[in-house]
């Protein structure tokens, strides 16, 4: 970060980790007693259970699948959330992940053709990066068919409880590295980015979650870094946008980046501000994170700074409406948070807001010394 303030990273704080299911993951598996070293996809076997609510919602997944790849063999529930699932099977002798949307409201089923819409654009011109390979897509019905990468997935939470092996943190940051270096033409992910700024400043603002100064301080920033772009200065940066290290999976031959809802145009350095962001047990890294956004220069610092307040009060109202959430239910769910893969516990949560509350504080330091320079 900068030196004229101390470098941004929170010291690190004993607590479990939080649990949530990646998109290559079993819920099952990613408890708190897990390590954050994902596993290794390894040969397909399971039953699906097609008896039930549930699966009576699964034989509709499996139907929307078959109109658009009938040669898919489904072989057993990889996530399901309240908003999509996860199938894991096989197409011919291609091991296969199917995704399907069951919440479509508009945000969600926009959200998913935007991802069906990158992977189509990736098999006209492929990224830097290792992604899967399309198979099949249908965005009127938000269903997705992608090949099921080998390797193991990078971290098995959002937010780690422990530093990740440093090999691990290389190849992630590499990966972002040479994804945010590439230029893709303007007709396959068009030049409007995926964020609006001064939009979503204005409204954390009103939420609350920024003060008068923060406001003013993200704006000064926002306005240097429009003047940079208007002298030409090609500020915009193409993101994954979700770019965790759950979302990553490491195998021999390079990082697998899978999850791409959200990719697209950003100010420079989100991808990097969201992995500073979950690593904050993990100092070593966040300091090399640092170097990173100082070494491009004034105008990338700035935009990185942003994104980061951004990313940071994002996980500060997310975690804030769980923690609510979780003491709403507290009576009716006793013992839950005990049994292996069950959800994170209100103290989990509550450790977590805290570390991200501070680490906010160290953000907002940064980002007032950046504008007493500029």
């Amino acid at each position: 970060m900068y030196t004229a303030s101390s470098s941004v990273s929170a010291p690190p704080q004993p607590r479990r980790p939080v649990a949530v299911g990646g998109p290559y993951l079993d819920p099952t598996q990613a408890g708190p007693n897990r390590r954050a070293a994902g596993r290794v996809a390894g040969p397909l076997s399971g039953r699906l259970d097609l008896s039930g609510a549930q699966g009576a919602q699964l034989r509709k997944a499996i139907t929307a699948v078959h109109r658009i790849c009938p040669e898919f063999n489904p072989v057993q529930v990889m996530r399901r959330s309240g908003r999509s699932v996860l199938l894991v099977g096989t197409t011919g002798r291609t091991n296969a992940v199917a995704k399907c949307l069951l919440d479509h409201s508009p945000a969600w089923a926009e959200r998913f053709r935007h991802e069906i819409a990158t992977y189509r654009a990736f098999v006209r011109h492929r990224p830097p990066v290792r992604v899967p390979r399309l198979i099949a897509a249908d965005p009127d019905n938000c269903t997705l068919v992608i090949e099921r990468m080998p390797g193991r997935v990078a971290a098995l939470t959002r937010h780690l409880a422990e530093a990740p092996p440093r090999a691990d943190v290389r190849a992630a940051l590499g990966a972002v590295a040479r994804l945010n270096e590439w230029r893709p033409p303007t007709e396959l992910f068009g030049n409007r980015p995926q964020i609006d700024y001064a939009s979503r400043i204005s409204r954390f603002h009103e939420l609350g979650l920024f003060t008068d100064r923060d406001l003013g301080d993200l704006q000064k920033l926002l306005h240097g870094l429009a003047h940079a772009s208007g002298r030409g200065g090609g500020i915009w940066q193409f993101c994954h946008g979700d770019a965790l290290l759950s979302n990553m999976l490491l195998s021999p031959t390079g990082p697998v980046l899978v999850d791409w809802e959200h990719a697209g145009w950003y100010l420079p350095g989100y991808d990097l501000a969201t992995l500073w962001t979950v690593l904050g047990d993990a100092p070593e890294a966040r300091r090399h994170i640092s170097q990173v956004a100082q070494a491009a220069g004034p105008a990338a610092q700035d935009a990185f700074l942003v994104n980061l307040m951004l990313v940071l009060t994002r996980e500060i109202r997310t975690y804030e409406t769980a923690v609510q959430r979780t003491m709403r239910e507290a009576p009716s769910v006793g013992g839950a948070a005990e049994r292996p893969g069950a959800a994170p516990t209100g103290e989990e949560q509550r450790l977590l807001l805290r570390r991200l509350h501070d680490d906010c504080a160290l953000a907002r330091r940064a980002v007032r010394a950046a504008v007493g320079t500029r």
